[in-house]
């Protein structure tokens, strides 16, 4: 047995920019659905956090699989394991989907935003390792246990910070920007996980079990990005979804004052309204006296 040689770049920085607008794509999505469950009513919130989470989940199990294109062992061809790939992606949704659910009833704020932001994080961690429990090849695999612990704190800071941002319900481009930030600290746990990796490989050996990459490559790439193409047209079509907070408000019934006055104006001066009302009610009570 000796130590192979790593390599987690060998199309260059081809795979780490996919890998990344991946991971950013399933993050904004996901955001806006969160956003969008905080603006309704308690009918339709499990549907956009249902939405969100499968998001999310999607986007950052993508991001590893992409990113994991780019690694070769030298002399160690790898091939996957498809039950426990596949078990990795369901893993991703179910635990980012607790995380969301939390933070989508109770508010991103105080301790559900600290216990959402941690399972959410664990879950993104438990998708990268289980994902590369699947792989096979004619050797064995070793991770150094402090790096492995700073990829777990990486992966609950960023989806602490991501449900927060989230949960401040303000417009498009500050999602775009959580999103991004949400990108870059998951592929960094990623890439940092794989930092923690180190790969003995056998002297002689027979062949090893499982799917090849290019076997993986079609449904791994046309089944998720389905669906975030999917949502993405959902988010495109929803005005609110964009603009983060609803452009109407209700009508108040007022006797006397143009309907297309109070439409223009109830959102903006309510309060002067009732104000410059109560003035004339009372100028007028020693007249009627």
């Amino acid at each position: 047995m000796h130590d192979g040689t790593v390599d987690g770049f060998s199309y260059g920085l081809v795979t780490p920019l996919v890998a990344y607008l991946m991971a950013c794509l399933g993050g904004a999505l996901g955001l806006r659905c969160t956003t969008r469950a905080l603006l309704v009513a308690q009918t339709w919130r499990p549907g956009w956090l249902a939405l969100g989470s499968a998001a999310i989940g999607s986007g950052i199990w993508t991001m590893h699989f992409v990113a994991m294109m780019g690694f070769t062992v030298e002399g160690a061809p790898i091939h996957y394991d498809r039950p426990t790939t596949y078990a990795s992606l369901a893993v991703a949704i179910v635990m980012v989907g607790i995380g969301i659910f939390i933070v989508g009833y109770r508010g991103a704020t105080g301790s559900a935003l600290f216990t959402g932001g941690t399972i959410t994080g664990l879950g993104v961690a438990s998708m990268h390792y289980l994902g590369m429990a699947g792989m096979r090849l004619d050797g064995t695999f070793q991770y150094n246990t402090l790096t492995v612990a700073a990829s777990v704190v990486i992966a609950v800071v960023a989806a602490t910070a991501a449900l927060w941002a989230a949960g401040q319900v303000r417009g498009f481009l500050w999602s775009v920007g959580a999103s991004l930030v949400m990108g870059l600290a998951v592929s960094g746990m990623h890439y940092t996980g794989m930092a923690a990796l180190s790969v003995h490989v056998h002297e002689a050996g027979g062949g090893t079990a499982g799917e090849s990459p290019a076997a993986l490559l079609a449904p791994m790439l046309i089944g998720p990005l389905a669906f975030l193409l999917l949502a993405g047209v959902v988010v495109m079509f929803d005005p609110l979804m964009v603009m983060g907070r609803p452009d109407w408000s209700p009508v108040e019934h007022k006797p006397g004052v143009p309907a297309p006055e109070l439409v223009a104006h109830s959102a903006h001066r309510p309060v002067a309204r009732v104000r410059r009302t109560t003035v004339r009610r009372t100028s007028r009570t020693p007249q009627n006296r």
